[in-house]
């Protein structure tokens, strides 16, 4: 895209006669989150998965731009460029605030809207969810890169599966290693905490947003379908959120799973996959 270079992922050849769906990954994430509810609606969607800017194969943007509307804007540029709109367009947390703005910006590029623990304002944030907030201050990165010099991937990747899984102990050894040798592989790059950070400081930033660029406002124009999807382990958004979302959004429905984190579509790909479904039958229906 202009400006930027995105990496796109398919889970297998183009369907034709499918409606096209695209998948926007979490802060930190990648396409690879997706894989597993990719697998699921194969048979639903002609589906992608987006790196965006900075994250997973995906360079930075040329213009250092990670906010929040920065992302919206690549993702733009693939819909357009690639004439895929309108589509299906699922999102967790970051990617589930990029699902809700471009929805409301651009409401002929968006059929329908999933949002997994989507990252929208919440004050006070639960407590477990202020390390994301900290990733925003001047300074951070370099502590976490002195910190991080050395240390065990194996051991660091855990930590991480144990803040957005709701039960680490059921994560499969097959997801577990493509989360290390993933771990590696960003660690590698010389960008990959510079785009952590920048991208973090762009949720804290839209957070603060006022009038018609503040995300519940613009959750409020959204007037597409909308499905919510809610753990209730979730350690980074609360569920508190889902009364607030149900009211925001005109036409939503919600999906709780008790035993879910952050990243339901990993935990509970199958629930997560016959909501969906349910989803773009009423959407289709519509025409």
């Amino acid at each position: 895209m202009p400006g930027a270079e995105l990496a796109v992922s398919r889970h297998c050849e183009p369907r034709e006669g499918l409606p096209p769906a695209l998948f926007v990954h979490g802060l930190g994430g990648s396409a690879d989150n997706w894989l597993e509810l990719l697998d699921q609606l194969a048979d639903d969607v002609d589906g992608e998965a987006v790196d965006l800017p900075g994250f997973g194969h995906s360079a930075p943007p040329l213009d250092g731009n990670l906010t929040l509307s920065g992302h919206v804007r690549a993702v733009i540029g693939y819909l357009e460029e690639t004439g895929r709109g309108p589509v299906h367009l699922l999102g967790n947390s970051l990617g589930g605030a990029v699902a809700v703005r471009l929805a409301a910006l651009r409401p002929d590029l968006v059929r329908s809207l999933t949002l997994i623990s989507p990252a929208l304002p919440e004050l006070p944030p639960q407590r477990t969810a202020w390390s994301t907030g900290l990733l925003a201050l001047p300074g951070v990165a370099e502590l976490i890169r002195r910190r991080s010099r050395g240390a065990d991937p194996e051991s660091a990747t855990a930590d991480l599966l144990r803040l957005v899984y709701g039960d680490p102990a059921g994560i499969p050894a097959h997801r577990r290693a493509r989360a290390v040798d993933e771990y590696r592989r960003r660690a590698a790059l010389p960008y990959s905490l510079g785009a952590l950070t920048g991208s973090a400081r762009g949720i804290v930033s839209a957070y603060t947003e006022r009038g018609g660029q503040a995300l519940w406002r613009q959750a409020e124009q959204v007037t597409a379908p909308v499905l919510l999807v809610y753990g209730l382990r979730d350690k980074l958004v609360s569920y508190r959120s889902a009364r607030r979302a149900c009211a925001a959004f005109r036409d939503a429905r919600l999906l709780v799973l008790p035993d879910s984190g952050h990243v339901a579509m990993l935990e509970h790909p199958e629930p997560v996959a016959r909501a969906v479904r349910e989803l773009l039958a009423e959407a289709d229906g519509r025409g």
